[in-house]
């Protein structure tokens, strides 16, 4: 019988990678070496049986089978079998499966999601199993029971959860993505505000409606606010949103032009870019605004703070002290001090959730009448050798990581239009997730 490992994120296997390979081979080995030594497990996704008649249950499965499908496809872990290699007759419980089926050819499945989906008085329940198609005497992994109101924003979300608990048990023990939301800078009302959208693209909204115009959100730890920064007629400031309480919250201002708000991974600290003292320097601050300590102090703009999540002790920034920005790190108290990029024009790090990596945006041939474009890259920390995921489509810019580490949401200036797109950490499986409004200046919710 076939071994199917336990698969690890994307960005542990280019951590190996990185510690053996050069620049110039870059392009090669991480396309083809996600995963590498390990197979991905091989699953089938049959459409749900529906529980009853009515428009509504169409409706709601219909939603509830293409959210499933995607999140898994999504995931960057599973080796996806298209459904029109599925029996013709979908199970709904494990009585009904025909695991011999799923098994052969042309399925050849190692795993099979199935299950049932039906509304009864304005109540949505949906049966969800996984089964592992080799296993006859033991096969099932997994089984759930899920309970809402009968919309499709429910079906969508329990689709989410169970592709979830999925994507948990057989991707390492690693939790899933698919119930996170991405904040982003919209312009689709006029002005641009903070917007909000799940992490697949779908269910976008506005979700501040701020006097100025608004810029890099960036949510807690616990999604309970979100920072952000604001210019109106007063100036740059950074301003706090509740999530919980849906309105604006004090936040005590540092003064100067204050820009660039980035969490800690505890959710004690702020980290943000002020000019209070004439030249934009890094403070880092409680979640208030208060307890304000100064960390750089050097002539040339310092903006853009990314704490280490991994240990808080470290945070990335861009520096201008030396002519163009640059990419640095430093300890969290501003000593240390280490730059990390060799030139061209360094914007907007993020560093990854396992304190590995820092993503960040780079024109490495700047200036006038050079070739090069702002691609996304990815260095490792410890090595300083990097990765270019990018590839001159436009111009990108403002990466952030998901807390799975496994993919980048990021900006991206193709023609007149600047999206929002995801892709796998390797730089494959691109995706554009915003449509109309400008989307940019993306943050992936911690959970």
């Amino acid at each position: 019988m076939r071994r199917w490992l336990p698969l690890l994120p994307t960005v542990a296997i280019l951590a190996l990678l990185i510690a053996s390979c050069s620049h110039l081979q870059a392009q090669d080995w991480v396309r083809t070496g996600t995963n590498l030594g390990v197979d991905r497990i091989r699953i089938a996704v049959a459409d749900f049986k529906p529980v009853g008649q009515g428009p509504q249950v169409g409706e709601l499965k219909q939603a509830f089978d293409k959210t499933l499908f995607n999140d898994l496809t999504n995931a960057g872990i599973f080796d996806m079998v298209s459904k029109s290699f599925n029996p013709a007759a979908a199970p709904g419980s494990p009585k009904e499966i025909q695991l011999a089926q799923w098994s052969a050819a042309p399925a050849n499945a190692a795993m099979v999601a199935f299950g049932a989906l039906g509304v009864q008085g304005g109540q949505l329940t949906v049966y969800g199993w996984l089964f592992d198609a080799k296993n006859t005497e033991a096969p099932q992994v997994l089984g759930k029971q899920y309970g809402s109101t009968a919309t499709l924003e429910a079906a969508r979300l329990i689709a989410h959860k169970f592709a979830d608990e999925i994507i948990f048990r057989l991707g390492g023990g690693i939790q899933g993505i698919a119930e996170t939301k991405i904040y982003y800078v919209s312009q689709q009302s006029g002005t641009k505000q903070i917007w909000v959208m799940d992490y697949d693209g779908q269910n976008a909204h506005a979700l501040v409606r701020a006097d100025g115009v608004a810029l890099s959100p960036h949510v807690s730890p616990d999604n309970t606010r979100v920072a952000f920064a604001l210019l109106n007629n007063r100036g740059w400031s950074i301003q706090m949103y509740s999530l919980v309480l849906g309105r604006m919250v004090a936040f005590q201002q540092p003064g100067g032009a204050t820009i660039s708000p980035s969490w800690s991974s505890d959710g004690m600290r702020l980290a943000l870019s002020s000019s209070r003292s004439g030249d934009p320097e890094i403070y880092t601050c409680n979640p208030s605004g208060g307890d304000l300590h100064r960390i750089t102090e050097y002539r040339g703009p310092d903006v853009s703070p990314a704490w280490n999540p991994k240990t808080n002790a470290q945070i990335a920034w861009i520096s201008g002290r030396t002519g163009l920005p640059q990419l640095y790190i430093m300890a969290s108290d501003g000593s240390d001090v280490q730059r990390m990029t060799d030139g061209g024009y360094a914007t907007s790090p993020a560093w990854s959730p396992n304190g590995q990596f820092i993503a960040f945006a780079w024109d490495r041939k700047y200036g006038p009448g050079a070739p090069g474009g702002q691609d996304i890259y990815i260095m490792d920390v410890a090595s300083k050798r990097w990765i270019q995921l990018t590839h001159g489509e436009g111009r990108n810019d403002s990466p952030s990581w998901s807390p799975d580490g496994r993919h980048l949401v990021f900006q991206s200036q193709r023609g007149s239009q600047t999206a929002i797109w995801t892709m796998l950490a390797d730089g494959t499986q691109l995706q554009q997730l915003s449509h109309g409004g400008s989307g940019s200046m993306p943050d992936w919710s911690w959970k």
